[in-house]
């Protein structure tokens, strides 16, 4: 290898590991540059560059003993290794998260846009104490503390709001499934 960078001599006999990274830093930053034009995302793209300089390692003795530059050897080498990753993605079969045999057919997202319609609804019959303990509890997250302050009531009351809250919401969602069955 006349060059481990294109613009430095070559440590013939060297330490392999030093060589490694001499070239590595020489050339893995322009590697992934181009990489990164093809592949889907940032781990990818770093998995061939590394891919790359592994085999580089292995060949150190067949790289050093040639004249010519490393750099088109290595950009090489991940090209290919970008077409092997490319066939394997088109050979391998896509594959579906499992779902439980209960929830198979089902869309998910159709059933919390529905979920969600029948709580707000139901929380329409609520009066606006109710609604207003139940949005700070569940929807921003609120401790009973918190709760408390924002609405300027005391703890014990946002407590007691917070139980007879859930108690409508609950009988209101019941009365919903006994008219939709």
């Amino acid at each position: 290898m006349a060059a481990t960078t294109d613009a430095s001599p070559d440590v013939p006999g060297g330490d392999p590991d030093a060589v490694i990274r001499q070239l590595y830093s020489g050339h893995a930053r322009a590697l992934r540059r181009y990489v990164g034009q093809f592949c889907p995302d940032r781990a990818s793209a770093d998995d061939i560059v590394q891919e790359t300089f592994i085999r580089a390692w292995r060949h150190l003795p067949q790289l050093s003993a040639d004249d010519r530059p490393v750099r088109p050897w290595l950009f090489r080498v991940a090209r290919n290794l970008l077409i092997d990753a490319s066939r394997a993605a088109q050979a391998r079969p896509v594959t579906v998260p499992e779902q439980p045999a209960g929830q198979a057919g089902t869309d998910s997202g159709l059933e919390e846009v529905l979920d969600r319609q029948l709580v707000s609804a139901a929380m329409a019959h609520l009066s606006p104490a109710h609604q207003s303990v139940l949005v700070e509890t569940f929807y921003r997250g609120g401790t009973m503390a918190t709760v408390a302050r924002e609405l300027g009531i005391p703890h014990g009351t946002a407590r007691s709001r917070l139980h007879y809250a859930l108690d409508a919401l609950r009988q209101q969602l019941q009365e919903h499934d006994a008219v939709a069955c």
